[in-house]
């Protein structure tokens, strides 16, 4: 994220917070794993904090590892 916000020229808040919660799922016989990344930002604009977890996955390296493979949703609290 801090990748993402230098490039958009956002400077981020001390207090930003990402809470990820990762399920191991089971169907047919197969596991998989599905992620929900719940993103806090106080005190940027909504707008701002939008386009900043919209951007972040493109130059995160995990993000790029697991991309195709786990799903991920990335939700702005």
């Amino acid at each position: 994220m801090g990748l993402a916000a230098r490039r958009m020229r956002i400077t981020l808040p001390a207090d930003l917070a990402i809470d990820a919660e990762v399920d191991l799922c089971l169907t047919d016989g197969a596991y998989f794993l599905q992620a929900r990344l719940n993103v806090s930002l106080p005190g940027l604009e909504r707008e701002a904090a939008q386009a900043l977890t919209d951007a972040t996955p493109q130059t995160c390296p995990y993000s790029k590892a697991i991309r195709g493979n786990v799903d991920v949703v990335i939700n702005l609290v």
